[in-house]
């Protein structure tokens, strides 16, 4: 009996004093970075988001489309830590903080309806800015007889966006105004407004270049045309002009200047102040280098090397408010 009580007082001291029980341990929380803002950017901050996270399977990184308004809203709250922004940056802005790097460039499109009774004359001839104008802001011309030269009382049913977004500011920007001068009915987002303008055989809108083709065959989304802009005046689109079949012909005419800017622009992510965050640091360092390389398969145009430059200069935190 004591030799069992002996062999048993191993254990028994192990129970008592060795270590305790065995817990699964917590899994480290996961790293995350959170964006939010253009329409514009968000095909490609999705991809971005993608190819990192491959990178660095720990970290999980969030993106939220809802306009350029709202993402540099949401930066300068401190709700998110990039805002996606398509357009310029106000002064207002930069002086509650934003800083703004380079990350890609596209451009806004006119589009309009394939079953206009006057799509013909629209492709053979394009509008004119000073068309443009007279639908969106003098709101001198209200039919398409008038915006096409002719005679006639068929209605333009003009669209816009309703949220504060980059797209219309860019577009109201060639037109020589801002975003709350243009005339339409307001529509919520890319999507939105594609939709609106192939549903309706008398709309025209206006869109960025991705919510403008399809990803896949490359050719303008199923329902809508392109409205060609007469960049010459001088009534017909030609040959030079005539760059909106595919959207790989579409960058390589704004990689090229042919086609204005505005509405061609630059698209910015937006922090505020500088890139306190490693992660974030890192993750911007990536999209200026590496991340560069997805730009143009997903229908954007990649920056100069001064824009690059200028932009890494931000992530190291040596960059000038301008």
């Amino acid at each position: 009996m004591k030799k069992a009580l002996l062999l048993c007082l191993p254990a028994l001291l192990w129970g008592a004093f060795g270590p305790g029980p065995i817990y699964p341990r917590p899994a480290a929380a996961r790293e995350s970075l959170s964006l939010s803002g253009a329409w514009a950017l968000y095909p490609l901050a999705v991809r971005w988001q993608e190819e990192f996270q491959k990178s660095r399977p720990g970290v999980n990184i969030d993106v939220q489309a809802g306009g350029a308004g709202k993402g540099i809203v949401d930066v300068l709250a401190g709700v998110v830590d990039i805002g996606m922004v398509s357009r310029e940056i106000q002064p207002t802005e930069v002086e509650k903080g934003a800083v703004a790097l380079a990350v890609a460039k596209d451009a806004v499109v006119v589009t309009v309806n394939r079953k206009n009774p006057f799509l013909a004359d629209i492709l053979r001839r394009g509008l004119r800015r000073e068309e443009f104008l007279g639908l969106w802001i003098k709101k001198s011309i209200g039919t398409w007889e008038g915006a096409l030269g002719k005679s006639g009382r068929t209605p333009v049913h003009l669209f816009t966006r309703s949220d504060a977004c980059g797209a219309a500011e860019t577009w109201a920007a060639y037109l020589g105004g801002h975003q709350e001068d243009l005339a339409g009915i307001g529509v919520y987002g890319d999507p939105g407004l594609t939709e609106a303008v192939r549903r309706d055989p008398l709309g025209i809108g206006f869109n960025n270049v991705n919510f403008a083709y399809d990803a896949k065959t490359l050719k303008p989304i199923t329902g809508i045309e392109i409205c060609p802009i007469d960049l010459d005046g001088n009534g017909e689109i030609d040959p030079a002009e005539k760059i909106y079949g595919t959207r790989d012909d579409l960058t390589r005419a704004i990689a090229a200047n042919v086609y204005p800017s505005p509405p061609a622009r630059q698209l910015y992510f937006v922090i505020k102040g500088k890139p306190g965050r490693p992660l974030l640091a890192e993750f911007l360092e990536w999209v200026l280098t590496d991340g560069q390389k997805f730009v143009a398969e997903m229908g954007y145009i990649g920056l100069a090397p001064d824009r690059i430059a200028s932009g890494m200069a931000v992530v190291r935190g040596a960059a000038e408010k301008k």
